[in-house]
């Protein structure tokens, strides 16, 4: 059996590169595909911090990408040998209760799946489970960066951030952080027209950013920030708050700011305990989301990137890299405010 190179999971915050075999059709409904590129997600980095428990050693991670499907199962009809596909990060059967529904995040034959419980996109090779609705195809109208980020963090940024967050024309948005998830909130709100979007963050690149991707205002994180917020909205707070971190404090922020009747939807990843100060918020009409995305925008999010109205491989893309250099493209990512990373495209 041929062997790959891929990136594994082994208990440490440093990956390594090894080497293993190219993997197999092993259900009808699966497919192979060989990846073309790739990206790291933050989530790849709570997994080397060990707050991902259901991921364990030696895993390969990665749950985005786009490549050329090698080889399909007998159960496969959408797709065919030799077709370019934009892998989603959600791997759903369909057919369960909860793909049903509409919240395939939760499918019990599938979900986040890929670089957690089974192997990912970070090789050169991966087998994609339930494919004919895991997959889909590539526009030739966009380039393979753009559609790269359709894999998560688009659909991630405008399913749990804009719309759980509601954003409605003419209302105030605050959006709490502007990483690549935070900045793609940023990107996708405006398809809804709020008057005002403050983008509130510590690093001042990732401020400077944030305004040339269409922010009406900018507030450095800090002792006043909030106070900041306040006064950009007459005192009254913002109609929607995008959580975009996952710390305590930044939880807090979002608390600090939101209108009467607001939205606060939670994008950020917790890995430690957060206070809900209902004692302040229990009369305020106030509604919070949470949420793992369902990836069911994908459709709309690529006739856009076709169209050209989002071009996220160029608005979010910062550094690319060959995939022999992933434990490199890690460790800038690792320190991304300090690399001025945004997300990191992976070239097989």
């Amino acid at each position: 059996m041929a062997n790959m190179k891929a990136l594994v999971y082994n208990g440490t915050p440093t990956p390594s590169i090894e080497e293993r075999p190219i993997p197999q059709i092993s259900k009808p409904t699966d497919a192979v595909v060989k990846m073309v590129k790739g990206t790291i997600c933050s989530s790849d980095l709570n997994i080397l911090k060990g707050d991902v428990p259901t991921c364990t050693k030696g895993r390969i991670l990665g749950h985005e990408g786009v490549g050329v499907v090698q080889s399909v199962g007998v159960a496969v009809k959408s797709f065919k040998a030799g077709d370019r596909v934009i892998i989603s990060c959600i791997t759903s059967c369909s057919a369960c209760s909860y793909c049903r529904r509409g919240i395939p995040s939760h499918c019990t034959d599938g979900g986040w799946v890929l670089g957690n419980t089974i192997d990912g996109t970070q090789a050169e090779y991966v087998c994609i489970p339930h494919a004919d609705t895991s997959m889909h195809p590539m526009v030739a109208g966009a380039s393979d960066a753009d559609q790269v980020m359709l894999s998560d963090v688009l659909p991630t940024s405008l399913e749990w951030g804009v719309l759980n967050g509601r954003v409605q024309p003419g209302s105030t948005v605050a959006i709490v952080g502007s990483g690549p998830v935070g900045l793609g909130a940023l990107i996708t709100a405006q398809l809804y027209s709020p008057a005002k979007i403050i983008v509130i963050e510590l690093d001042e690149n990732r401020l400077k950013q944030a305004m040339s991707l269409g922010a009406t205002h900018t507030v450095q994180s800090g002792p006043d920030a909030v106070q900041q917020v306040m006064d950009i909205t007459g005192g009254l707070g913002v109609d929607s708050v995008i959580e975009a971190v996952g710390l305590p404090a930044t939880f807090k922020m979002c608390q600090d700011v939101v209108a009467v009747g607001g939205t606060i939807a939670n994008l950020g990843v917790h890995g430690a305990k957060v206070d809900l100060h209902l004692e302040k918020l229990w009369d305020r009409n106030i509604t919070i989301t949470t949420g793992l995305v369902d990836a069911v925008s994908m459709d709309m999010l690529l006739k856009l990137v076709e169209s050209g109205r989002i071009r996220a491989g160029t608005q979010l893309g910062t550094h690319s890299f060959k995939f022999a250099e992933m434990i490199n493209a890690y460790s800038t990512f690792w320190a991304a405010a300090k690399n001025k990373v945004l997300k990191v495209i992976i070239e097989f």
